[in-house]
């Protein structure tokens, strides 16, 4: 490195009570080149340091004006070393001028105090703005400011990256906002169009509850929807069922379908009947879109359930403590053909039976098969209290996992009374 280097000693180096052996000789010898390979060492780590971290150092004397860089400052300010470094005075020069108030009062502090001050500001660099973090210390003597050392650093990188992270934040906070209005909007148009009943409703010797589970992702809002109404001729109308697809084109298919069954119900006819109109629907009206449903009529004086299905998961019955679904009636699901016929099944509803119809979101998850759904929701619904339906859905819906991030799903149970 730079600067004089001390004499090696001589072999007639003397020593307090004598010459130096040439062991010591060789030790003294030894000791020096550690020393100077010591400074070397030091001095390419202290460079490598300056490099990583894009900083270097700079000393000003206050007295005689004179200024010492590092070999990184000249780098970050894109200066020639063989120009010399630049005096505090004329820093104002390379900063930008929106910044020169940020260096004055670091200068004002710097002189005003006894503790490292700092700042950050811009410069420009031949074409480019760079961003700079400064830390000034001054150097006291006697009494006074006799220089400052400082510690620069280009920041300009770690300033690009916190405004891409701070642009990312604020879009992704924009995205967040908007898909929740679109959320508030799905559902607004869901309860207008399927306002879900207060409770139950409350039959002679039969109680019915329902319940629509939205799903957790507000662009997987979609087409599951339900009935249950009294009809003109005593009976009770069960329905539920699942449009295909998401979003708003499926919230629309969904309440066309659901209407028209509302109004084909009128006619008395049978859940296999109104499951073929109902078809025809889809395939002439509803293009690429289909849809399964389960329809059913209570009796509520035999308590007799009959009903049909298109493609739907089969009723599960609750009785004496224990839980299964039943067998199901040929049904083909909406939209898939024309001419396929429907059939119809019955089951005598006994007192204290519990009756679940459910669409396929309660059970299907991406992360467990049908099957593991199917098993934790029959295991749940024996848990359901017929005397308390309402609050009794919640717990099941609790017991299965809690809402599906990935679909909505629906939930119609009817519990027979005891006499």
């Amino acid at each position: 490195m730079g600067g004089p280097q001390a004499p090696l000693p001589s072999s007639d180096d003397r020593r307090p009570g004598g010459p130096m052996t040439a062991a010591e000789l060789l030790q003294q010898l030894t000791d020096q080149l550690r020393r100077r390979e010591s400074a070397e060492t030091l001095s390419v780590q202290l460079g490598h340091a300056q490099r990583l971290g894009n900083m270097g150092w700079a000393q000003w004397n206050l007295r005689t004006g004179e200024a010492v860089w590092s070999d990184h400052v000249y780098v970050i300010f894109g200066r020639d070393p063989s120009a010399g470094p630049v005096g505090l005075s004329e820093l104002a020069d390379h900063v930008e001028p929106a910044d020169l108030s940020t260096l004055d009062q670091l200068l004002w502090a710097v002189g005003e105090g006894v503790e490292p001050v700092h700042a950050e500001f811009r410069i420009r660099r031949g074409g480019e703005v760079r961003n700079l973090r400064v830390v000034l210390e001054p150097l006291v003597g006697a009494g006074e400011t006799t220089g400052v050392h400082g510690v620069v650093q280009d920041i300009t990188g770690r300033r690009r990256a916190e405004r891409i992270m701070s642009e990312s934040r604020r879009q992704l906070i924009e995205a967040r906002e908007r898909a929740a209005e679109e959320r508030n909007v799905m559902i607004a148009l869901r309860e207008a169009i399927l306002p879900e009943p207060v409770g139950c409703l409350d039959l002679p010797r039969t109680r019915v509850a329902v319940r629509y589970v939205p799903a957790e992702k507000a662009a997987n809002l979609g087409g599951d929807w339900f009935e249950a109404a009294g009809l003109p001729d005593g009976r009770v109308l069960l329905a539920i069922g699942d449009v295909s697809g998401h979003g708003l084109p499926a919230i629309a298919h969904m309440a066309q379908l659901r209407h028209a069954l509302i109004g084909l119900t009128m006619t008395g006819q049978a859940a296999d009947q109104l499951l073929s109109w109902l078809n025809e629907l889809v395939m002439h009206r509803l293009h690429d879109t289909t849809a399964t449903a389960l329809i059913g009529h209570l009796d509520t004086t035999t308590n007799v359930f009959t009903w049909g299905q298109a493609g739907h998961l089969a009723p599960i019955l609750v009785r004496d403590g224990m839980a299964k679904q039943l067998d199901s009636p040929r049904g083909v699901l909406l939209g898939a053909v024309c001419e396929q016929p429907y059939e119809l099944a019955s089951i005598e509803l006994r007192p204290d039976d519990l009756l679940l119809l459910f669409t396929d979101g309660l059970v299907e998850r991406r992360t467990r098969d049908l099957d593991e759904g199917l098993a934790l929701a029959l295991s749940a619904a024996r848990e359901l209290p017929v005397y308390d339906l309402d609050s009794g859905l919640d717990q099941l819906v609790t017991s299965i996992g809690g809402p599906n991030p990935e679909d909505d799903a629906c939930l119609l149970a009817v519990g027979i009374l005891g006499l």
